[in-house]
């Protein structure tokens, strides 16, 4: 049994089902996200591994304990908000304390827990400061340390981030992973936002509709999407899609253009009933060449260290990203081409994927 086991786990409120039978095994020491869009149901299954709220059916354990109708202070856990919940009235060193304070943990004890998890904030000079002195980056390290100071069996994270601007998310998502890296102590991190969860996460539940679509690690729901949601959910910009046919067994075509396949999965088509297929490319699958796909440069979008350029094709509209700078101009006649190595095919009906 791992560090966390969710088996089964169904929550409805009268007659709408949030979560639909929900599998998900997480090792010692692992580092999961809970990734989807608004509505998906990764917050109500993160409020049932914290106890805030209980599944209709289906069991939680924390280690070799069924927790799944626990109190939330019998699980050992630890929970940062997406608001920082500090107490306005008490310092910093109060707040990051007051949890062993309950727990009826000795002064000289908490005093020493205080002082290591500041230390590993680099807060020890705000230790004095009430939260109204402090910017949002430092509100949120004291309710990490707050987290942190309870040594748990469990860290849950809930969209911690989303009330930071954008160079403090980046800072303070490099802060978590290093956390992280120096306690290794199971997390579960809910988030949105799939750069979060392709560059903290250790495995992924990509979620929607209150089922998990792929579980794994970032590298293969990237390079291998279980459907056509994962691959438009996961990845900035979204995949290209270029709805295609089948005009013999190992054959596709698309508005008259025959579409690169490799070998698998020409032998793939042969197995596969369907003849309507999604053929995916990722923008950075393409590029800009002298010959192939012809279409006109419509929109140029400059980001610095790399460009993302809208291309209106026979095909459709794709997006292209390249490094550095487009040299072409919008408006002008460009051509497209792709290694088929690169590409992915899904069912047209069911969106799966044709392995």
């Amino acid at each position: 049994m791992g560090a966390l086991s969710i088996r089964q786990v169904r929550k409805a409120y009268h007659s709408i089902e949030i979560l639909k039978g929900i599998d998900l095994e997480v090792e010692a020491g692992e580092f999961l996200i809970l990734v989807g869009p608004s509505g998906c149901g990764k917050s109500t299954l993160l409020a049932m591994i914290a106890g805030l709220d209980h599944p209709t059916s289906g069991s939680i354990h924390i280690g070799d304990r069924d927790v799944t109708h626990a109190l939330p202070k019998d699980r050992d856990i630890a929970m940062v908000f997406q608001s920082y919940a500090l107490y306005p009235n008490m310092t910093v060193a109060d707040n990051i304390g007051f949890a062993l304070e309950m727990r009826k943990v000795p002064k000289a004890e908490r005093q020493a827990a205080i002082a290591r998890v500041a230390k590993m904030l680099q807060i020890e000079h705000l230790l004095d400061r009430r939260p109204a002195q402090l910017s949002g980056g430092q509100r949120q390290r004291v309710a990490m340390g707050r987290a942190l100071a309870r040594n748990p069996k469990l860290f849950l994270f809930d969209e911690p981030l989303s009330n930071l601007d954008a160079k403090l998310r980046v800072e303070m998502r490099a802060e978590i992973k290093l956390l992280h890296q120096r306690t290794r102590t199971t997390t579960v991190y809910v988030t949105h936002d799939q750069v979060e969860a392709m560059t903290l996460g250790d495995r992924i539940a990509v979620m929607r509709d209150g089922q998990v679509q792929q579980f794994g690690t970032p590298e293969d729901i990237y390079s291998r999407p279980a459907n056509r949601f994962v691959a438009e959910f996961i990845g900035s910009p979204a995949m290209n899609f270029i709805e295609a046919s089948r005009t013999g067994s190992e054959e596709l075509q698309a508005h008259g253009w025959s579409l690169a396949l490799t070998p698998g999965q020409q032998q793939a088509l042969q197995a596969h009933a369907g003849q309507a297929i999604s053929y995916g490319l990722r923008p950075e699958a393409l590029q800009f060449s002298d010959h192939g796909l012809p279409g006109e440069l419509g929109m140029v979008e400059p980001t610095g260290p790399e460009t993302y350029a809208l291309v209106d094709t026979p095909l459709g509209r794709l997006t292209v990203r390249v490094p550095g700078k487009v040299t072409q101009r919008v408006g002008e006649r460009v051509h497209l081409t792709w290694s088929a190595e690169h590409s992915h095919l899904f069912d047209g009906q069911t969106e799966l994927r044709i392995a």
